[in-house]
């Protein structure tokens, strides 16, 4: 919230939601509507056939409409952010942002809609009467007391999950930091004394929720504007702030801070003061959660307490307590099962998983999202960040765990472990098409070496690797600095404990390495002196000397520098009769499904033997993500309507195909669009050999490969896995500077893979 008009981050937001059109929402379909038959069925007559099956049973509703995964985001504008009560109409731009962040972190189809309604009880018969729409409710921005009323209602007369976020969300996310904060605390809930200022919505839930998690109710001192919550007081008093009236005669906070552990704040600016804090025992927990402004600024609350515990509601600070970590896990959970509501369990199940999640090893996702900041579980850390990917499954899966073992999930699952899977998929794009990899990788437990082993993505690598699969990971780098590294990102995993290093500057094997380089290259220019100074000072020739030895079983290496160069260490070391690299091999996975690129990297111009080699390999490699190869030769020149070199050159790699029985389908030469749109290419060619899209195009010219590549990456979203590097039996693999550390962990599964597994 900004005070001055011409503020340029009030003029950023207000572009943002103008342009390039107004608002943050559109509706899409999701079904085609490009003709009569399709339209004969999405509406008239067709759809009787939906609309008499659900009449005859109710719960089919999920199967055939979109209720299953919609969630209606309700609101009268009475208690907007901290603008207060703006109206209906005014907090639309609120109820639009909130259905945007169920779409992006769970994939909840979310509508907005706001209420001219003041009245209580008329606001939750509106909201009852929208069952029928939705599979469950967040009631949103709505002033106490009169959002206890609504909630209550909808809860008691509605069949479907009914969630006040300002409520029961903040409640869930302070449990899970408080859950946190006194575990570096070294305190229990069950002995500590809480003071809370505001006495509002979120306050009332947050202390409901920690007395469920253990807290003593006589150990909680609520105090609002008017101060101590006391048995016998009458002024603004309602139900619940009299649940947690105290039998004393302290009034004030100030008297009732002494000895406090935590403090709760979801009040206003600058209500806890430095005076205040030094009351507090030893190692304070202060949630000041007031925005913009906090209870108390950190800086202010260490200047007395420097050994406090803080989290506040702003994201310019350390442990930021953010709804969205919790509102839309929790609701895809309950939606995935439908649950009929969400209860007590499934909250406490929601706080314990974020709270988990913080004290396991931060995700290379988060890290990469939160670039700069210092995300190890600590003081500073209590609670994940909300662009933590793991969040997606971790949270849910809770969720609907605890749904069904307290009895209101109609719709349990069968096997959680393929639900967190499904989940996965969802986030990581590469999760499902990777599994059949990562299921041949299980079966041998190969040695890995990568050339960079100091670089951040590998160490976070290394640590999925050990986690997830059974491989062994060898890191090429200075034990030093991989230690000090592993502990500044927080990651559990320590050299020569979890993982072999091979150094550089000093290791007991150097002699043996440089004169195995010598022996290879000695024919080609290298001497004895080169060799040593290459083997101190090149990390991919290491890793090609170590897989040549037998001491690793593949390497993993171009995390920086260009890709050629690698390839010639590799090529030179580990190139013979039976291996030498025939092209590079993109999988990119975009919206529609998997397209694989080749060759990007190795080849310019390969001639028609290259091509027809580089199509065999391609081909074996599709096999290893459980695709049957399609594989479509790429060219402006179309069935052979132009003599072009590139035209020619895959016409004759054409011909040495067929001059074999292949058993893979590939068809060519051909123009892109032909290649992924069978209508089109079955006019240019009726009676080809391809049915349905390529899944592989090979290009005759590298720059060409390349280009696509890229476009798909940086223009329709692509993932990329890989490249891969075929040609080399398994036992080398050049990635590009782009690549992620999950993009790592998928190319130690490839590199994991014993040759046998793809022939």
């Amino acid at each position: 919230m900004t005070d001055s008009p011409n503020d340029p981050l009030r003029e950023a937001a207000l572009a943002y939601h103008e342009f390039p059109k107004p608002g943050k929402l559109e509706i899409r379909a999701t079904k085609p509507l490009a003709n009569g038959r399709d339209l004969a069925r999405a509406y008239s007559p067709g759809v009787a056939e939906a609309c008499l099956q659900i009449k005859a049973n109710p719960d089919d509703a999920r199967r055939y409409t979109a209720r299953g995964n919609q969630v209606a985001v309700v609101t009268n504008g009475t208690a907007v952010l901290g603008l207060g009560n703006i109206g209906a109409l005014a907090a639309k731009p609120v109820m639009e942002g909130k259905a945007v962040l169920f779409k992006k972190f769970a994939n909840i189809d979310c509508f907005d809609i706001e209420l001219n309604e003041s009245d209580p009880e008329k606001l939750a018969d509106i909201v009852c009467a929208l069952e029928p729409t939705f599979g469950a409710i967040n009631l949103e921005d709505i002033k106490a007391p009169d959002c206890f009323i609504v909630e209550k209602i909808c809860r008691e007369r509605m069949n479907i999950p009914v969630f006040h976020d300002d409520q029961h969300g903040t409640a869930i996310v302070v449990g899970a930091a408080a859950r946190n904060a006194l575990f570096v605390a070294q305190k229990e809930f069950s002995e500590i004394k809480i003071v809370s200022t505001g006495g509002g919505a979120a306050g009332i839930a947050c202390l409901n929720l920690l007395l469920k998690l253990g807290v003593k109710r006589e150990n909680v001192w609520l105090c609002d504007i008017h101060g101590l919550v006391y048995k016998g007081r009458t002024e603004d008093m309602n139900p619940q702030k009299e649940a947690f009236a105290q039998d004393t005669d302290l009034r004030t906070l100030d008297e009732v801070i002494e000895g406090a552990d935590l403090f709760l704040g979801l009040s206003g600016a600058e209500v806890l003061k430095p005076e205040h804090v030094k009351k507090m025992t030893g190692r304070p927990i202060i949630l000041a959660l007031a925005n913009p402004v906090p209870e108390i600024w950190p800086d202010l609350a260490r200047d007395v307490a420097p050994d406090a515990i803080i989290a506040t509601g702003r994201s310019d600070f350390p442990n930021q307590v953010n709804n969205v970590l919790c509102f839309p896990f929790i609701f895809r959970g309950a939606l995935d099962v439908a649950a009929t509501e969400i209860n007590d369990e499934m909250e406490i199940a929601c706080v314990e998983a974020i709270a988990e999640l913080a004290r396991a090893t931060t995700s290379a996702e988060a890290a990469a999202a939160y670039q700069g900041e210092q995300l190890t579980f600590g003081a500073d850390y209590l609670i994940p960040k909300p662009f933590d990917p793991r969040l997606s499954s971790v949270v849910p899966a809770a969720v609907a765990r605890a749904a069904m073992e307290s009895g209101v999930a109609k719709r349990p699952l069968e096997d959680l472990v393929a639900y967190r899977e499904k989940l996965n998929a969802s986030v990581f794009k590469s999760a499902l098409l990777m599994r059949p990899v990562f299921e041949a990788a299980a079966t041998a437990s190969r040695r890995i070496v990568f050339a960079e082993g100091e670089d951040e993505r590998v160490l976070r690598a290394a640590q999925a690797i050990l986690e997830e699969t059974t491989e062994l990971p060898i890191l090429i780098g200075r034990p030093d600095v991989i230690a000090q590294r592993c502990e500044r990102i927080g990651l559990q995993i320590r050299p020569d404990e979890d993982f072999s290093i091979v150094n550089p500057e000093r290791d007991h094997r150097y002699r043996d390495y440089w004169a195995t380089y010598h022996d290879i290259m000695k024919r080609r220019g290298v001497t004895p002196d080169l060799a040593k100074a290459i083997m101190r000072t090149n990390t991919t020739a290491i890793g090609a000397v170590m897989v040549y030895r037998g001491e690793a079983d593949s390497m993993i290496c171009g995390c920086f520098g260009e890709y050629r160069w690698h390839l010639n260490y590799v090529t030179q070391v580990l190139g013979d009769a039976q291996h030498h690299p025939h092209g590079a091999l993109s999988l990119m996975i975009l919206e529609d499904g998997p397209l694989f690129i080749a060759d990007t990297h190795v080849r310019s111009r390969p001639t028609p033997e290259e091509l027809a080699e580089t199509a065999i390999g391609a081909a074996r490699h599709v096999r290893r993500f459980g695709l049957e190869p399609k594989i479509a030769f790429c060219s402006q020149s179309q069935f052979g309507n132009q003599g072009s070199d590139s035209g020619n050159r895959l016409r004759a790699a054409l011909e040495i195909l067929d001059s074999r029985t292949r058993d893979f389908v590939y068809e060519g030469e051909m123009n892109l669009d032909a290649a992924l749109d069978p209508e089109l290419r079955e006019r240019l060619l009726p009676g080809n050999r391809m049915e349905g899209a390529a899944n592989v195009l090979l290009f005759s010219n590298g720059d060409t490969a390349s280009g696509v590549r890229n476009i798909l990456k940086m223009k329709s979203g692509g993932l990329e896995v890989g490249p891969l590097l075929m040609g080399m039996g398994n036992r080398a693999h050049i990635v590009t500077p782009s690549i992620t550390a999950r993009g790592l962990l998928n190319m130690a599964a490839i590199a994991g893979t014993p040759v046998a597994h793809y022939g």
